[in-house]
C-alpha cells in the first residue's frame, strides 16, 4: 500500500490539566508518525510542560471559562484551525482528543504510517469507536506502564467514538470531532478508535471530582460517562470480530435524522471482547 512519495503526517490533540494520557499519546503517536509531527496544545498558560515532551511541537493558548458544550466546540474550532494551516506542510492531519488511539488492526500485519499512506478518496475518514472500560469484578487497576488493552479486554461499540479524526484536506470538525461539518463520513474497514478516558473507575473518580471540572459543569457528562461500569459488567460481551461489520454497517444505516452527517446508534449498548491481537498495541 506504500505510494512512491510518502506522504507527511500530522498529529495534534489538546488538553488541559491531563495527569494519564499525554505522555502515553505522545509515544504511541511518535513513535508511529515522528515526535517532530506532532502538536499538543496546552489549554492555559498555566499548564506545565509535559515531561519527555522536547521532541513535539507544544502550543499554549489562553485558557477560556467556558461550560463542557462550549468548551468541546471551542476546542474543535482551534484545532481546526490549526490543522487547515498544517496541511501547507503535510498531507494527512490527525485530530483526536487526548485519551483516543486509531488503531490499525494487527491482521493487515502493517503500521498505522503505512496504511494512511495509502489513496484514499473521501476528505475524512472514521475509525470504529470502541470505548474501553474496567471490568470491576474481573480486572485490576491500571498500570500506566504497561500496554492499556493487555489489562482491559471489553469495550462498548459507540457510535460517539466512530469519529472522522483522519483528515485528507482541510476541514472543520464540530464539537468533540463527532463530525465534519458539511461532509459525510465514512467508516473504514480497517481502523479503530480506542477511547480510554474510562478505562480505570478510581481514576474516573478522581477526574470527576476535579474542582476545575465541576466548576464548567462536567458533574452530568462524568456521571453518565460511568455508566460504561456497569454496563461492561452487567452486559453479556460477544464476540468483536463477528459484531465489527454489523456495527459499521448499523452506524452507517441508522443515522441521527438531526445529524445525518454522523454514525447512527446502535441499539442494545454492546459490549464486545476486544480480540486477543490488539493486546500489545496501546
Amino acid at each position: 500500500m506504500k505510494n512512491k512519495k510518502e506522504k507527511r503526517i500530522a498529529v495534534i490533540s489538546m488538553a488541559r490539566n491531563d495527569k494519564i494520557f499525554i505522555q502515553k499519546w505522545t509515544n504511541y503517536y511518535g513513535n508511529e508518525f515522528g515526535f517532530e509531527n506532532l502538536y499538543l496544545i496546552l489549554d492555559g498558560h498555566d499548564q506545565n510542560i509535559p515531561a519527555n515532551s522536547e521532541k513535539i511541537n507544544i502550543i499554549k493558548v489562553p485558557h477560556k471559562e467556558l461550560n463542557r458544550l462550549n468548551g468541546d466546540r471551542n476546542r474543535s474550532q482551534i484545532v481546526s484551525k490549526i490543522a487547515q494551516g498544517l496541511f501547507l506542510r503535510y498531507d494527512r492531519v490527525l485530530a483526536m482528543d487526548i485519551d483516543e488511539f486509531l488503531v490499525i488492526d494487527p491482521k493487515l500485519n502493517i503500521s498505522l504510517k503505512e496504511y494512511l499512506n495509502g489513496k484514499f478518496k473521501a476528505s475524512s475518514i472514521s475509525a470504529l469507536g470502541l470505548d474501553v472500560g474496567q471490568h470491576l469484578k474481573e480486572e485490576a487497576p491500571i498500570d500506566l506502564n504497561k500496554p492499556f488493552l493487555e489489562q482491559r479486554s471489553y469495550a462498548h461499540v459507540s457510535s460517539r467514538y466512530t469519529k472522522p479524526i483522519v483528515a485528507f484536506k482541510p476541514i472543520t470538525w464540530g464539537t468533540g470531532y463527532h463530525r465534519v461539518k458539511w461532509k459525510n463520513f465514512r467508516i473504514d474497514l480497517n481502523l479503530f478508535l480506542f477511547h480510554f478516558g474510562m478505562v480505570d473507575y478510581e481514576l474516573a473518580i478522581e477526574k470527576n471530582n476535579d474542582l476545575s471540572r465541576l466548576n464548567e459543569g462536567w458533574s452530568k457528562h462524568m456521571n453518565r460517562r460511568q455508566n460504561l461500569f456497569h454496563l461492561i459488567e452487567n452486559t453479556p460481551s460477544i464476540n468483536g470480530d463477528e459484531f465489527f461489520a454489523r456495527a459499521r454497517r448499523g452506524q452507517t444505516l441508522f443515522r441521527p435524522f438531526y445529524a445525518p452527517n454522523k454514525p447512527g446508534i446502535l441499539k442494545g449498548n454492546p459490549i464486545v471482547k476486544v480480540p486477543k491481537r490488539f493486546q500489545k498495541i496501546v
